[in-house]
């Protein structure tokens, strides 16, 4: 039975704004939130960096999906539990434990996150036919991204505003996140109606938890008897340990007072660079760079890229010596740090699909999404102990306090981690390059 307008244009896009949102209110605006809220740098870096968890584990518990009900039934339940989640972060933000409370609830609405994403994109497989999900991959990406620019700009731009206007940062937070809730409690209902049932959604016969575990066993043990795995798990690990560093304390560096070392920027500029000059930035890169693989290949273009993805950090390292006021300046040096990343970024998820192939691929694929979890995660997680254990060494003789000089130059240093696995992985040379045969 098909529902009412079960057109793939009436759900494709509302469910990966779905899919999108809850990850980077997770992994982007907890950052910038427990900031504001007088969280210390490291802290809130530790702390959030657990909220990666889920995802490197997602594998552990993604084939269980399978034992019970549908995959439309857990997306619909997922997306409507992740609404609760929104509603009791935004009760509980007003509160005196809004730390420990909040972080608990994040938890959770990471776990229905990553839930989420098996079952949305299990159901895409199943209700559309091949032809069909090649036809809207663009589709489906371009709502991912869009989700991003809300997520990371958008609703950070609003909370800005609100701090402001309401002259509490705890209840303009928490009006970002009543929207949150009131968005996925709704998309949940109109999923009910609009997402189609597919015929082929149903639980695999013959499947139990005993043939998964055992299933899940064997698999495990042949991703690892891959040759080269170490060097490979190496690589998925390290490539991208200066982005890993990074990545939780470039808001905190952009918001903080120029007395702490920071650039002084307000929440609603943070907002429009996360939403617009680093999303376009990364976009334009991660463009280029799949048209530079599809003509030289990926062993060509893995140095260019590492180097792409590495040396634009130096460009942190200059505004936290230097300060500046412009706000062009300031935006410049983030699109040009976020092309590069998004040009490099190319490489590391193309191999990722290189050492994939062969027998069971999607599950040794989910292995290797799972490492690249993690290796954002550890590195995340004693960034702000970086920070504050380099704050007391003055090594480049600056004025002012030395914590952010001091950690990019040393995300300088992890650079050279990147380049080490780059000269240590393998690569077929004609991966990736565009051949008149069919592959």
């Amino acid at each position: 039975m098909k529902h009412f307008c079960s057109s793939p244009w009436f759900w494709i896009p509302s469910l990966y704004m779905a899919e999108g949102l809850p990850y980077f209110a997770v992994n982007t605006l907890t950052v910038l939130m427990y900031v504001n809220m007088g969280i210390g740098i490291a802290d809130m870096a530790f702390f959030t960096g657990w909220l990666y968890l889920p995802w490197v584990i997602k594998p552990f518990w993604s084939p269980f999906v399978d034992l019970f009900k549908t995959k439309r039934w857990w997306t619909i339940l997922m997306q409507f539990l992740i609404g609760v989640c929104m509603a009791a972060v935004a009760f509980l933000l007003p509160g005196s434990l809004f730390f420990a409370s909040t972080l608990a609830v994040f938890w959770l609405m990471a776990f229905f996150s990553a839930t989420h994403d098996i079952a949305a994109d299990g159901y895409y497989m199943l209700e559309l036919p091949p032809h069909s999900q090649a036809a809207f991959v663009g589709v489906r990406s371009t709502f991912y991204r869009i989700a991003s620019i809300i997520g990371q700009g958008g609703l950070v731009m609003l909370a800005g505003y609100l701090e402001i206007s309401m002259g509490s940062v705890p209840m303009a937070w928490a009006v970002v996140f009543t929207i949150l809730s009131v968005f996925f409690l709704a998309v949940s209902f109109y999923h009910i109606k609009f997402m189609p049932v597919a015929d082929s959604d149903k639980p695999l016969p013959g499947v139990t938890a005993k043939s998964i575990v055992k299933d899940f066993c064997n698999t495990f043990v042949s991703f690892f008897a891959k040759p080269n795995v170490a060097t490979a798990l190496a690589f998925m690990l390290l490539y991208r340990f200066p982005e890993a560093l990074c990545i939780k304390l470039v808001q905190p560096f952009l918001v903080s007072s120029r007395e702490q070392g920071g650039l002084a920027l307000s929440t609603s500029q943070v907002g429009f660079i996360n939403g617009t000059v680093g999303v376009v930035a990364l976009l334009l890169g991660g463009i280029a760079g799949g048209i530079a693989i599809s003509r030289g290949g990926l062993k060509k273009w893995l140095w260019p890229m590492a180097l792409s993805l590495t040396l634009p950090c130096v460009l942190y390292c200059v505004l936290a010596m230097t300060r500046p006021e412009s706000f062009f300046w300031i935006s410049t040096a983030i699109f040009v740090e976020q092309f590069g990343y998004g040009f490099g970024f190319s490489a590391y998820m193309l191999y990722l699909i290189y050492f994939s192939r062969g027998e069971s691929q999607t599950s040794h694929y989910a292995f290797c999404t799972a490492f690249m979890a993690l290796g954002m995660m550890l590195p995340g997680m004693f960034a702000g102990w970086l920070h504050d254990s380099f704050a007391v060494y003055n090594l480049f003789g600056t004025d002012g306090p030395q914590g952010f000089i001091n950690f990019f130059w040393f995300v300088m240093v992890g650079c050279v981690a990147t380049l080490i696995v780059c000269a240590k992985v393998r690569i077929d040379p004609s991966f990736g390059r565009k051949t008149s045969a069919p592959e």
